[in-house]
C-alpha cells in the first residue's frame, strides 16, 4: 500500500475544497443570499428564497451524512456493508471491459453525430469570429483577433476538421470522445481498476454540461483533453506531459492557473524524486517563457492579461460562486453529491489512496481559478468552462473505487 502523504496536506486539501463547495451550495440553496451582501447589486427581494435545488441538495447531503456515520462505523445491515464492500472490490475482466468501453464509444457517437450538420452561428454568437479566425489561420488573421489567432492548437483542429470533413464540428467530437477514453484510463490507472474507470466514464458521459458542447466548435473540449493527457504522462512518460500542457495553452490560456494543480499532482505521483525535480525544472522554464511571450512580444489572451491591465474585482470574485443555480442546474448528480464526494475523498486519502488528495485539489482549483478569472478580467463564466469540473468529479467518483 502507498505510504500516506502527511495528514496536515490531506486535511488542508479537504478544508480548501470543502469550503469551496460549501460556499457554491449556499448560493445553490439560497441563490441571492450572496448577492445582498454586495454592494453592486441591490437585492430587493428575500435573500433566503429556496431555490430549484435547495431540497434535493439538503435532503442529499443530510441523508449521505447520516449513511456515512452509520457505515464507518459499522452500524448498517450487514447485507448493505457487504453490498457496498462488493462494490469497491469488484473487478472485471480485460475482455469485458473492451466490450464496455466499445459499446459506450458506439453508442454515444450514435446519439451525438444527428448534431453535425446543425449551424453552430444560429445558437452560438462566437461562431462567426472564431470561423473567421480560423479559414485565416495560420497566415491571416482576419479579424484583427490575436487572443484567438494565437490558439494554434485549436484553429488547427478546426481547420483540419472542415478541411478532411467539410464540418467544423466532427473534430470536436473526436475531440470528446478522446476524452471520454482518456478518462477511463487515468481514472483506471490512479485507481488500478478497471471497474472505477468505467463508473468514471459514465459519470461523465451522463453531463448535461458535457453533451452541451461535445461537438460545438466554438467552445470544443481540446484544452481539458490535453491538460488531462498532460497529468496521464506524469507517471507515464514524464518528459512528454510539459508538452501536453504547452499545447493546451495554445487551445485555451484557461490552463495556465491549472500548473500548480500539476505540480501538486506530481508531488503525489508514484515517481523517483529525481524526475518530479525535472519536472519541477521544466514548468519553471515554461513560466519563464511564458511571461517573456506575454510581456516581451505581447501575445495577447484576452483580457487585459498580456497588458498587464488586471484589477481584483471583489464583488466578481463572490458573484462566481452564484453560477451553478443556472450554469450547471441540469447536472444534478454534481449538484447534490459534490460535498459528500469531498468527504468521501478525505477518508479514502487517509487509507492511504495516493491520488484522492490530488482528485481534491483539481477539483478545488478549478473553482478557486474560475472565480479569480472572472475577479481579474471580468470575462463571464460560460457553462463549458465547467467541463473539467465535471471530468474531475468523475475522477473523483471512481477514485473512491481505488484498489486497496
Amino acid at each position: 500500500m502507498p505510504k500516506p502523504k502527511p495528514r496536515a496536506i490531506s486535511i488542508a486539501a479537504f478544508v480548501f475544497t470543502a469550503s469551496l463547495i460549501i460556499i457554491n451550495l449556499v448560493s445553490l440553496v439560497f441563490p441571492s443570499l450572496i448577492e445582498s451582501f454586495l454592494e453592486e447589486y441591490d437585492v430587493t427581494y428575500d435573500p433566503f428564497e429556496l431555490g430549484t435545488w435547495a431540497i434535493p441538495v439538503i435532503i442529499t447531503n443530510i441523508a449521505m451524512l447520516i449513511f456515512g456515520i452509520f457505515y464507518f462505523t459499522k452500524k448498517l445491515p450487514n447485507v448493505v456493508q457487504n453490498g457496498i464492500n462488493f462494490i469497491k472490490n469488484f473487478e472485471v475482466s480485460r475482455t469485458v471491459t473492451t466490450i464496455v468501453l466499445v459499446g459506450l464509444i458506439f453508442g454515444y457517437v450514435g446519439f451525438t453525430i444527428q448534431e453535425l450538420p446543425v449551424d453552430e452561428g444560429i445558437k452560438y454568437g462566437d461562431f462567426d469570429r472564431v470561423k473567421a479566425i480560423v479559414e485565416g489561420w495560420p497566415f491571416e488573421n482576419a479579424i484583427d483577433d490575436e487572443g484567438l489567432f494565437n490558439l494554434h492548437v485549436k484553429n488547427f483542429l478546426l481547420k483540419s476538421s472542415q478541411f478532411l470533413f467539410q464540418n467544423y464540428r466532427v473534430m470536436p467530437l473526436i475531440m470528446s470522445m478522446s476524452l471520454l477514453l482518456l478518462t477511463y484510463f487515468f481514472t483506471a490507472k490512479i485507481a488500478k481498476k478497471r471497474f472505477a474507470g468505467i463508473v468514471a466514464m459514465i459519470i461523465l458521459l451522463q453531463s448535461d454540461v458535457f453533451h452541451t458542447f461535445d461537438t460545438v466548435a466554438s467552445y470544443e473540449n481540446s484544452w481539458i483533453l490535453l491538460y488531462l493527457l498532460s497529468l496521464f504522462l506524469v507517471e507515464k512518460k514524464w518528459f512528454l506531459s510539459p508538452l501536453a500542457y504547452i499545447a493546451s495553452l495554445f487551445s485555451k490560456p484557461l490552463t495556465a492557473p491549472y500548473l500548480a494543480m500539476t505540480l501538486f499532482y506530481t508531488y503525489s505521483s508514484e515517481i523517483p524524486r529525481r524526475k518530479k525535480i525535472y519536472i519541477l525544472l521544466t514548468y519553471i522554464a515554461i513560466i519563464i517563457v511564458g511571461l517573456i511571450g506575454l510581456y516581451v512580444f505581447g501575445l495577447d489572451v484576452g483580457g487585459g492579461i498580456s497588458q498587464g491591465h488586471l484589477n481584483f474585482q471583489h464583488n466578481d470574485f463572490w458573484n462566481s460562486f452564484t453560477t451553478w443555480s443556472y450554469q450547471l442546474r441540469f447536472d444534478g448528480i454534481f449538484l447534490v453529491f459534490s460535498l459528500p464526494l469531498t468527504v468521501a475523498l478525505f477518508f479514502t486519502a487517509k487509507k492511504g489512496i495516493r491520488h484522492a488528495d490530488s482528485i481534491l485539489v483539481l477539483i478545488a482549483g478549478v473553482m478557486f481559478t474560475m472565480s479569480l478569472l472572472t475577479a481579474f478580467t471580468s470575462f463571464n463564466l460560460h457553462p463549458y468552462r465547467y467541463v473539467p469540473l465535471i471530468v474531475f468529479f468523475a475522477i473523483g467518483v471512481g477514485t473512491l473505487l481505488s484498489k486497496r
